[in-house]
C-alpha cells in the first residue's frame, strides 16, 4: 500500500508543470537562451537609437538666451579640473575681502566677489558726510573753529585746535586729504549737530537704497561704519552725479589756507593721473576694515561702471586690483559690457 503510493507521487512529480523530463529542460533552456540574446541585440539597438535621439533632440532645441553674467556664474561653478573652452572668461585675479564691478546705469553687477556681505568701510564714510553737509546747499565760504572734540584721536589730520578754517576747504580736507577732524567738524556746525547728523545720514542710505549701510560716526573711525561692496558701488554712482562732490574727489591736490597757515593737501586716490580714468572717488582704511577704495571710472567706450575694492592688503593692493578689475573687463570682459548696453 505505502509502496504504491510513493509510485504514484513519483509519478505525479514527473509530469508536474515544475518539474521536466531532462530531454524537454534541454530544449527550454536553448529556446529560453535564443529569446533572450535576441532581447539582447533589441535592447542594444534601441539604446542606440534613443541616444542618437537624445543627441538630435538637444540640438534641435532651441537655447533659452542667457545674460553673459549668467553664463560667467557658471563658468565660475565648473568643476577645476574641467578643461575650460577658450571663450569663457577667465577669473579676474583679486585678493581683496570683497569687491565688485557694477553697471549704475543698467544696475546689473557685472563680477562680483562676496559683495552682499557686510563689513566696516572706513574712510569711504566721507562719501556721505560730504553729500548730505552738501544737500542744504551751504556758505561754503563761512569760516569755522576747529574745536578740541575735533582733533581728539584723529589719527589723519591737518588741522589744530582753535584754527579758522572756511567749510569750503573742509569739504576738501574730507574728501581730498581724508581728514578725519574736517569731517566731524562738517557734521558739528551743520544746522542738525553730530547727533542728528548721523541720523540723517543713515536717512539718506535708506532713500538711496543702502538696505546693509549703517553709519556710527561722520568720519569712519568708528568700525561700526558698516556696508557692502554692492552698496558702496551704488553710493559712490550717487556721488558722481552730485557736481561738487565729483569735482572735488577728482582733484589730484588742492591748496587750503586757515588762520594760521597754508598748505598742500594731495589725495590718497593713487589711481588719480593714471590711465584709469576716474570719474569718482574714495579711499578707506581701519584695522577693522582693511584696505578699501570706491571709484567710478568711465571706460574707453564711454561707459562708467563703479569698482570697488573692500579689505584688501595693502594701499598699495587695493589700487592694484582696481587697475587689474578695470583692464579685465575693458580687455576680457568686453561681452558683459555689450549685454549690460542692450
Amino acid at each position: 500500500m505505502a509502496r504504491s503510493r510513493s509510485l504514484k507521487f513519483r509519478s505525479n512529480l514527473i509530469h508536474s508543470p515544475l518539474i521536466l523530463p531532462a530531454n524537454e529542460m534541454s530544449s527550454r533552456w536553448t529556446e529560453q537562451g535564443r529569446a533572450l540574446r535576441a532581447l539582447g541585440v533589441v535592447a542594444a539597438v534601441l539604446a542606440l537609437f534613443g541616444v542618437g535621439l537624445g543627441a538630435i533632440e538637444h540640438r534641435a532645441a532651441p537655447h533659452e538666451p542667457r545674460s553673459p553674467v549668467t553664463a560667467w556664474e557658471e563658468t565660475l561653478r565648473a568643476p577645476q579640473s574641467e578643461a575650460r573652452p577658450v571663450s569663457r572668461l577667465p577669473v579676474p585675479r583679486v585678493r581683496a575681502q570683497a569687491a565688485i564691478i557694477f553697471d549704475p546705469v543698467s544696475g546689473e553687477t557685472l563680477w562680483e566677489r562676496n559683495s552682499r556681505d557686510l563689513r566696516s568701510i572706513a574712510s569711504i564714510t566721507k562719501v556721505m558726510t560730504v553729500m548730505l553737509f552738501l544737500e542744504g546747499d551751504p556758505d561754503l565760504t563761512r569760516d569755522v573753529v576747529i574745536s578740541r572734540q575735533d582733533v581728539r584721536r584723529a589719527s589723519t589730520t591737518y588741522l589744530r585746535r582753535g584754527e579758522r578754517v572756511t567749510l569750503r576747504d573742509l569739504v576738501h580736507l574730507a574728501l581730498v586729504a581724508s581728514d578725519n577732524a574736517a569731517a566731524r567738524a562738517l557734521a558739528r556746525v551743520s544746522p542738525w549737530g553730530t547727533k542728528r547728523f548721523i541720523a540723517r545720514m543713515n536717512a539718506m542710505a535708506a532713500e538711496l537704497g543702502l538696505e546693509q549701510t549703517r553709519f556710527a560716526d561722520p568720519s569712519g573711525l568708528h568700525e561700526g561704519n558698516v556696508s557692502s561692496a554692492y552698496d558702496v558701488s551704488k553710493l559712490i554712482s550717487a556721488a558722481s552725479k552730485e557736481a561738487v562732490v565729483a569735482e572735488i574727489m577728482r582733484k589730484r591736490a588742492y591748496d587750503i589756507r586757515t588762520s594760521r597757515r597754508t598748505r598742500t593737501i594731495r589725495s590718497t586716490n593713487r589711481l588719480l593721473g593714471t590711465r584709469v580714468d576716474v570719474m569718482a572717488g574714495k579711499t578707506g582704511y581701519i584695522d577693522e576694515a582693511g584696505y578699501c577704495l570706491a571709484t567710478l571710472v568711465q571706460l574707453a567706450d564711454g561707459r562708467s561702471v563703479s569698482v570697488v575694492v573692500l579689505g584688501a592688503r595693502s594701499n598699495s593692493g587695493r589700487f592694484a586690483e582696481a587697475r587689474r578689475l578695470v583692464d579685465w573687463l575693458s580687455t576680457k570682459a568686453t561681452v558683459l559690457l555689450t549685454s549690460a548696453a542692450e
